[in-house]
């Protein structure tokens, strides 16, 4: 079986948590947690297969994820001045370093 990835996070409209398979546009479920929402994706990934495969459609291939072993952890932002500004004085405010703020506040 193929295994798509999914996008998984929580909705306040629809009060519940949204997993969403990115490479197959539209197709989504719903759950009252995180767990279910990806059982419930599983049963929308295979619908969305066999109607495309209905409709005479190939599938397109799953996104692989590169391994985090590529990623260095380090990028550069061009930011404007005053938004680099302000960032510098919230974290001089919390008493941390300006990469630690901008890692918190990504991570938020």
């Amino acid at each position: 079986m193929t295994h798509y990835p999914l996008n998984i996070f929580w909705s306040d409209e629809d009060r519940g948590f949204i997993a969403e398979a990115p490479d197959l546009p539209g197709c989504c479920a719903w759950g009252a947690s995180e767990a279910d929402a990806a059982r419930q994706a599983q049963d929308a990934i295979a619908a969305w297969l066999a109607a495309n495969s209905a409709a005479g459609r190939s599938a397109p291939p799953p996104t692989v994820a590169e391994p985090l072993a590529s990623y260095s952890g380090k990028f550069l932002v061009r930011v404007p001045r005053s938004l680099h500004a302000r960032l510098a004085r919230e974290a001089k405010a919390q008493g941390v370093s300006l990469n630690q703020w901008a890692t918190s506040k990504l991570a938020g």
